[in-house]
Order: structure tokens, then C-alpha cells, then sequence
């Protein structure tokens, strides 16, 4: 009797491709902590946990921000301000309180406090913000940018104004980015799939049904502001610590309209889509730079064409709007599903896996085969 088992449904495929190649990558990529291919990697998981944790937000609870730059400047800030040594934040930022130049935490610890900082601020701005609907909400969180922004570069004695922060010591390596990207998809997987979650997807789906429910939407809203707010701090802690500079330039429009692109491309009904909207937003462009320098066809050389690889992306999203607007990933959670279940693991000790394994892998053949004929 033939069964029609696909090989993404067997637990042994999804082992290796989505635990274990990945992984032997990315301790590939530890040991040469200087080369080009690991800042790409590193790039990637920063940008996982600020997509994923807006994906929270635009995907699962039916509102819409573009404000995540604003929560990251904050994380990138504080967390930069509790890991600089006292006389670097003396001669750059002498305004800050007396207690904030003497305190030099750990880099684990400042994350949480700049992350706690900026879910603060997003608590006390949702109150107002997440009354409005649509595409109100995205304006009113573009305008928390231009205020973070403002502050940023005109207090100099507090922030070093428009010149940035600078010394600010290299932290972000690719073990600890992977460690937050691991811890942080955990925690908003078992958030989706808890009571708080479903809770989330019936706003979405139907803010009266749920409000009848019993659901309270403004409670819901902020609380899922406020949780999406901490990671993007996190995120913006990882990107200070990992550029060592930072600005109010690095924290502005483009920052949150690449992270808005990265959730759509991957599609942001889904955490797992997040993973490949970041892969595919660093690793692609890479790809297509070549191009802006010329390309030669057969004996035809195309002249340089700076800009085309940033065309191509716009016309690539451009398409996944009108043809998958559910992005890459559409609703399937294929790849945290494989992490975070302990069936996947077990397979490598389970006899009825392998059997699974080359069934799938059967019925691949026969497919081909068929559509050959």
C-alpha cells in the first residue's frame, strides 16, 4: 500500500537540514570570527530577532508599526551606556547621571535593561497609540522615530548629539547573537502557541468576537507593544555591540522599512518566516552586487549599473505582494516546529524514522519519475 509521506513531514530530513546543517555552518563561520561570510551570519540573526519580534506585533495581534527603529535606538543606547568604561562615557556623554557613568554591566545583563527600556517606553506610548486603527497606527509610530531621532541629536551632553557613540566594545559574536536569536524565538513560539497567543490571533481575526469573548483589546495591545518593544531593544543592543558605532542615523526610517521588508518577504503570519525574510534580505543582495559592476553575456559586456541589485529587491517584492502576499513562508511554522520539538531529536533513535525516511524519499522518486513520463 503506498502512503504519500513528503520528506519535510519526516523528522530525520528535518534534523538534518534545519538542525544540523545549520548548525556545523554556523561553527563553521565561529572559527573564523574575522571573515566576511560570518558578519553576513551575524547581520542574519540580529535582524531574526527584530523581524520576529515584529511579526508579533503586524502578524499576530492585527496591528500594524513601523516604529521598531525607535525601540532598537533605545536598546542600542542604554545597553551601549552600561557597557562602556566610565572614562569613554566622561569624555563623550558628561551629562549623563553620575550613577550611569560609573556602572559598567555585563553584556547579557545590559541587553535586558536596554530591551526593559524599551518595552517602558512602548507600555507608556501605548495607551494612546494603540487606540488608533490601520494605517494611523503606522503613522503615529513613525513619529515615535522622529522623537527618538530628535532627542538623539540634539542632546549632546546625554547622547554625543549627531556625532555617536563610539568605543562601544564588540560583543555581538556569532555565538552570542545565535544564543538571543535561539532564546528569542522560544519565547515568542511558546507566546503564539499559548492561551495569550490564540488570544492575539482572535483579535486579529475578529476584534468583536473577541472582545465578547471576554478578551480585553487594549490590555492585549499593549502588552503585545510592550513584548515586541523588548525584543527589538534586544535587537538594538546586538546591533550597537556588533557595529561598535552607532548615531541616530543608524536608527531612522530605512532601518524600520528593512525589517517591514524582511517580515513580508518572509511572511509575517509566521515566526519561522522571519528566519528566511532576515536570510533572504543580507544574503540575496550579496548575491546581486556583481551586477551593478557589469555583466558580460557571451561576448556582450553590460555597462555598470549602480542601484540594480536594490531594483531587482523592490521588483521582487513587488511581485510576492501581488502573487503571495502571504510571504515565502506563507502560514507554516515548518522550521520552529522542527527546533523546538523533541520528536525531531528522537528520531536519530527511533527505527520507524528511518523507515519514514526512505519512504519519503521513495515516493520523491516516483514523482519525478511520474512527471517525466
Amino acid at each position: 500500500m503506498k502512503t504519500n509521506v513528503k520528506l519535510r513531514d519526516c523528522n530525520l530530513f528535518r534534523l538534518v537540514c534545519f538542525i544540523i546543517i545549520p548548525l556545523l555552518f554556523l561553527v563553521f563561520c565561529a572559527l573564523q570570527p574575522k571573515s566576511y561570510i560570518t558578519g553576513l551570519v551575524i547581520t542574519a540573526g540580529i535582524y531574526i530577532v527584530l523581524c520576529a519580534s515584529l511579526n508579533l506585533i503586524n502578524g499576530f495581534s492585527g496591528m500594524f508599526s513601523m516604529g521598531h527603529a525607535a525601540f532598537m535606538a533605545i536598546g542600542a543606547y542604554l545597553s551601549a551606556f552600561l557597557t562602556l568604561s566610565a572614562n569613554v562615557k566622561m569624555n563623550m556623554t558628561p551629562g549623563l547621571p553620575g550613577w550611569l557613568i560609573h556602572a559598567q554591566l555585563p553584556f547579557g545583563v545590559a541587553l535586558i535593561i536596554g530591551g526593559l527600556a524599551a518595552a517602558l517606553v512602548a507600555v507608556i506610548i501605548g495607551f494612546p497609540v494603540v487606540r488608533t486603527k490601520g494605517h494611523y497606527l503606522s503613522v503615529v509610530t513613525l513619529a515615535l522615530i522622529v522623537v527618538v531621532r530628535a532627542v538623539i541629536d540634539n542632546q549632546d551632553k546625554l547622547t554625543s548629539g549627531s556625532r555617536g557613540l563610539k568605543g562601544i566594545p564588540t560583543k555581538s559574536t556569532i555565538l552570542t547573537v545565535y544564543i538571543v536569536v535561539i532564546i528569542t524565538l522560544f519565547l515568542l513560539y511558546r507566546i503564539v502557541r499559548s492561551d495569550y497567543g490564540r488570544g492575539l490571533v482572535a483579535m486579529r481575526d475578529d476584534p468583536t468576537a473577541a472582545q465578547t469573548l471576554g478578551i480585553n483589546l487594549v490590555k492585549k495591545k499593549i502588552s503585545c507593544f510592550a513584548i515586541s518593544a523588548f525584543f527589538a531593544g534586544v535587537g538594538g543592543g546586538l546591533w550597537a555591540h556588533y557595529l561598535t558605532a552607532i548615531s541616530g542615523a543608524s536608527f531612522y526610517f530605512t532601518k524600520s522599512f528593512d525589517i517591514v521588508e524582511m517580515s513580508i518577504i518572509g511572511g509575517m503570519f509566521t515566526l519561522s518566516g522571519s528566519i528566511l525574510g532576515a536570510l533572504f534580505y543580507t544574503v540575496v543582495p550579496e548575491f546581486l552586487a556583481p551586477l551593478e559592476n557589469g555583466l558580460r553575456i557571451g561576448g556582450l559586456q553590460l555597462p555598470s549599473m549602480f542601484g540594480l541589485s536594490n531594483i531587482i529587491m523592490a521588483l521582487f517584492l513587488i511581485f510576492l505582494i501581488i502573487f503571495r502576499r502571504q510571504g515565502l513562508m506563507g502560514r507554516s511554522e515548518l522550521l520552529l516546529d522542527s527546533w523546538f520539538s523533541k520528536d525531531t531529536y528522537l528520531a536519530l533513535f527511533r527505527k520507524k524514522d528511518y523507515a519514514r525516511l526512505a519512504e519519503g524519499f521513495l515516493n520523491l522518486f516516483r514523482r519525478k519519475k511520474k512527471a517525466e513520463s
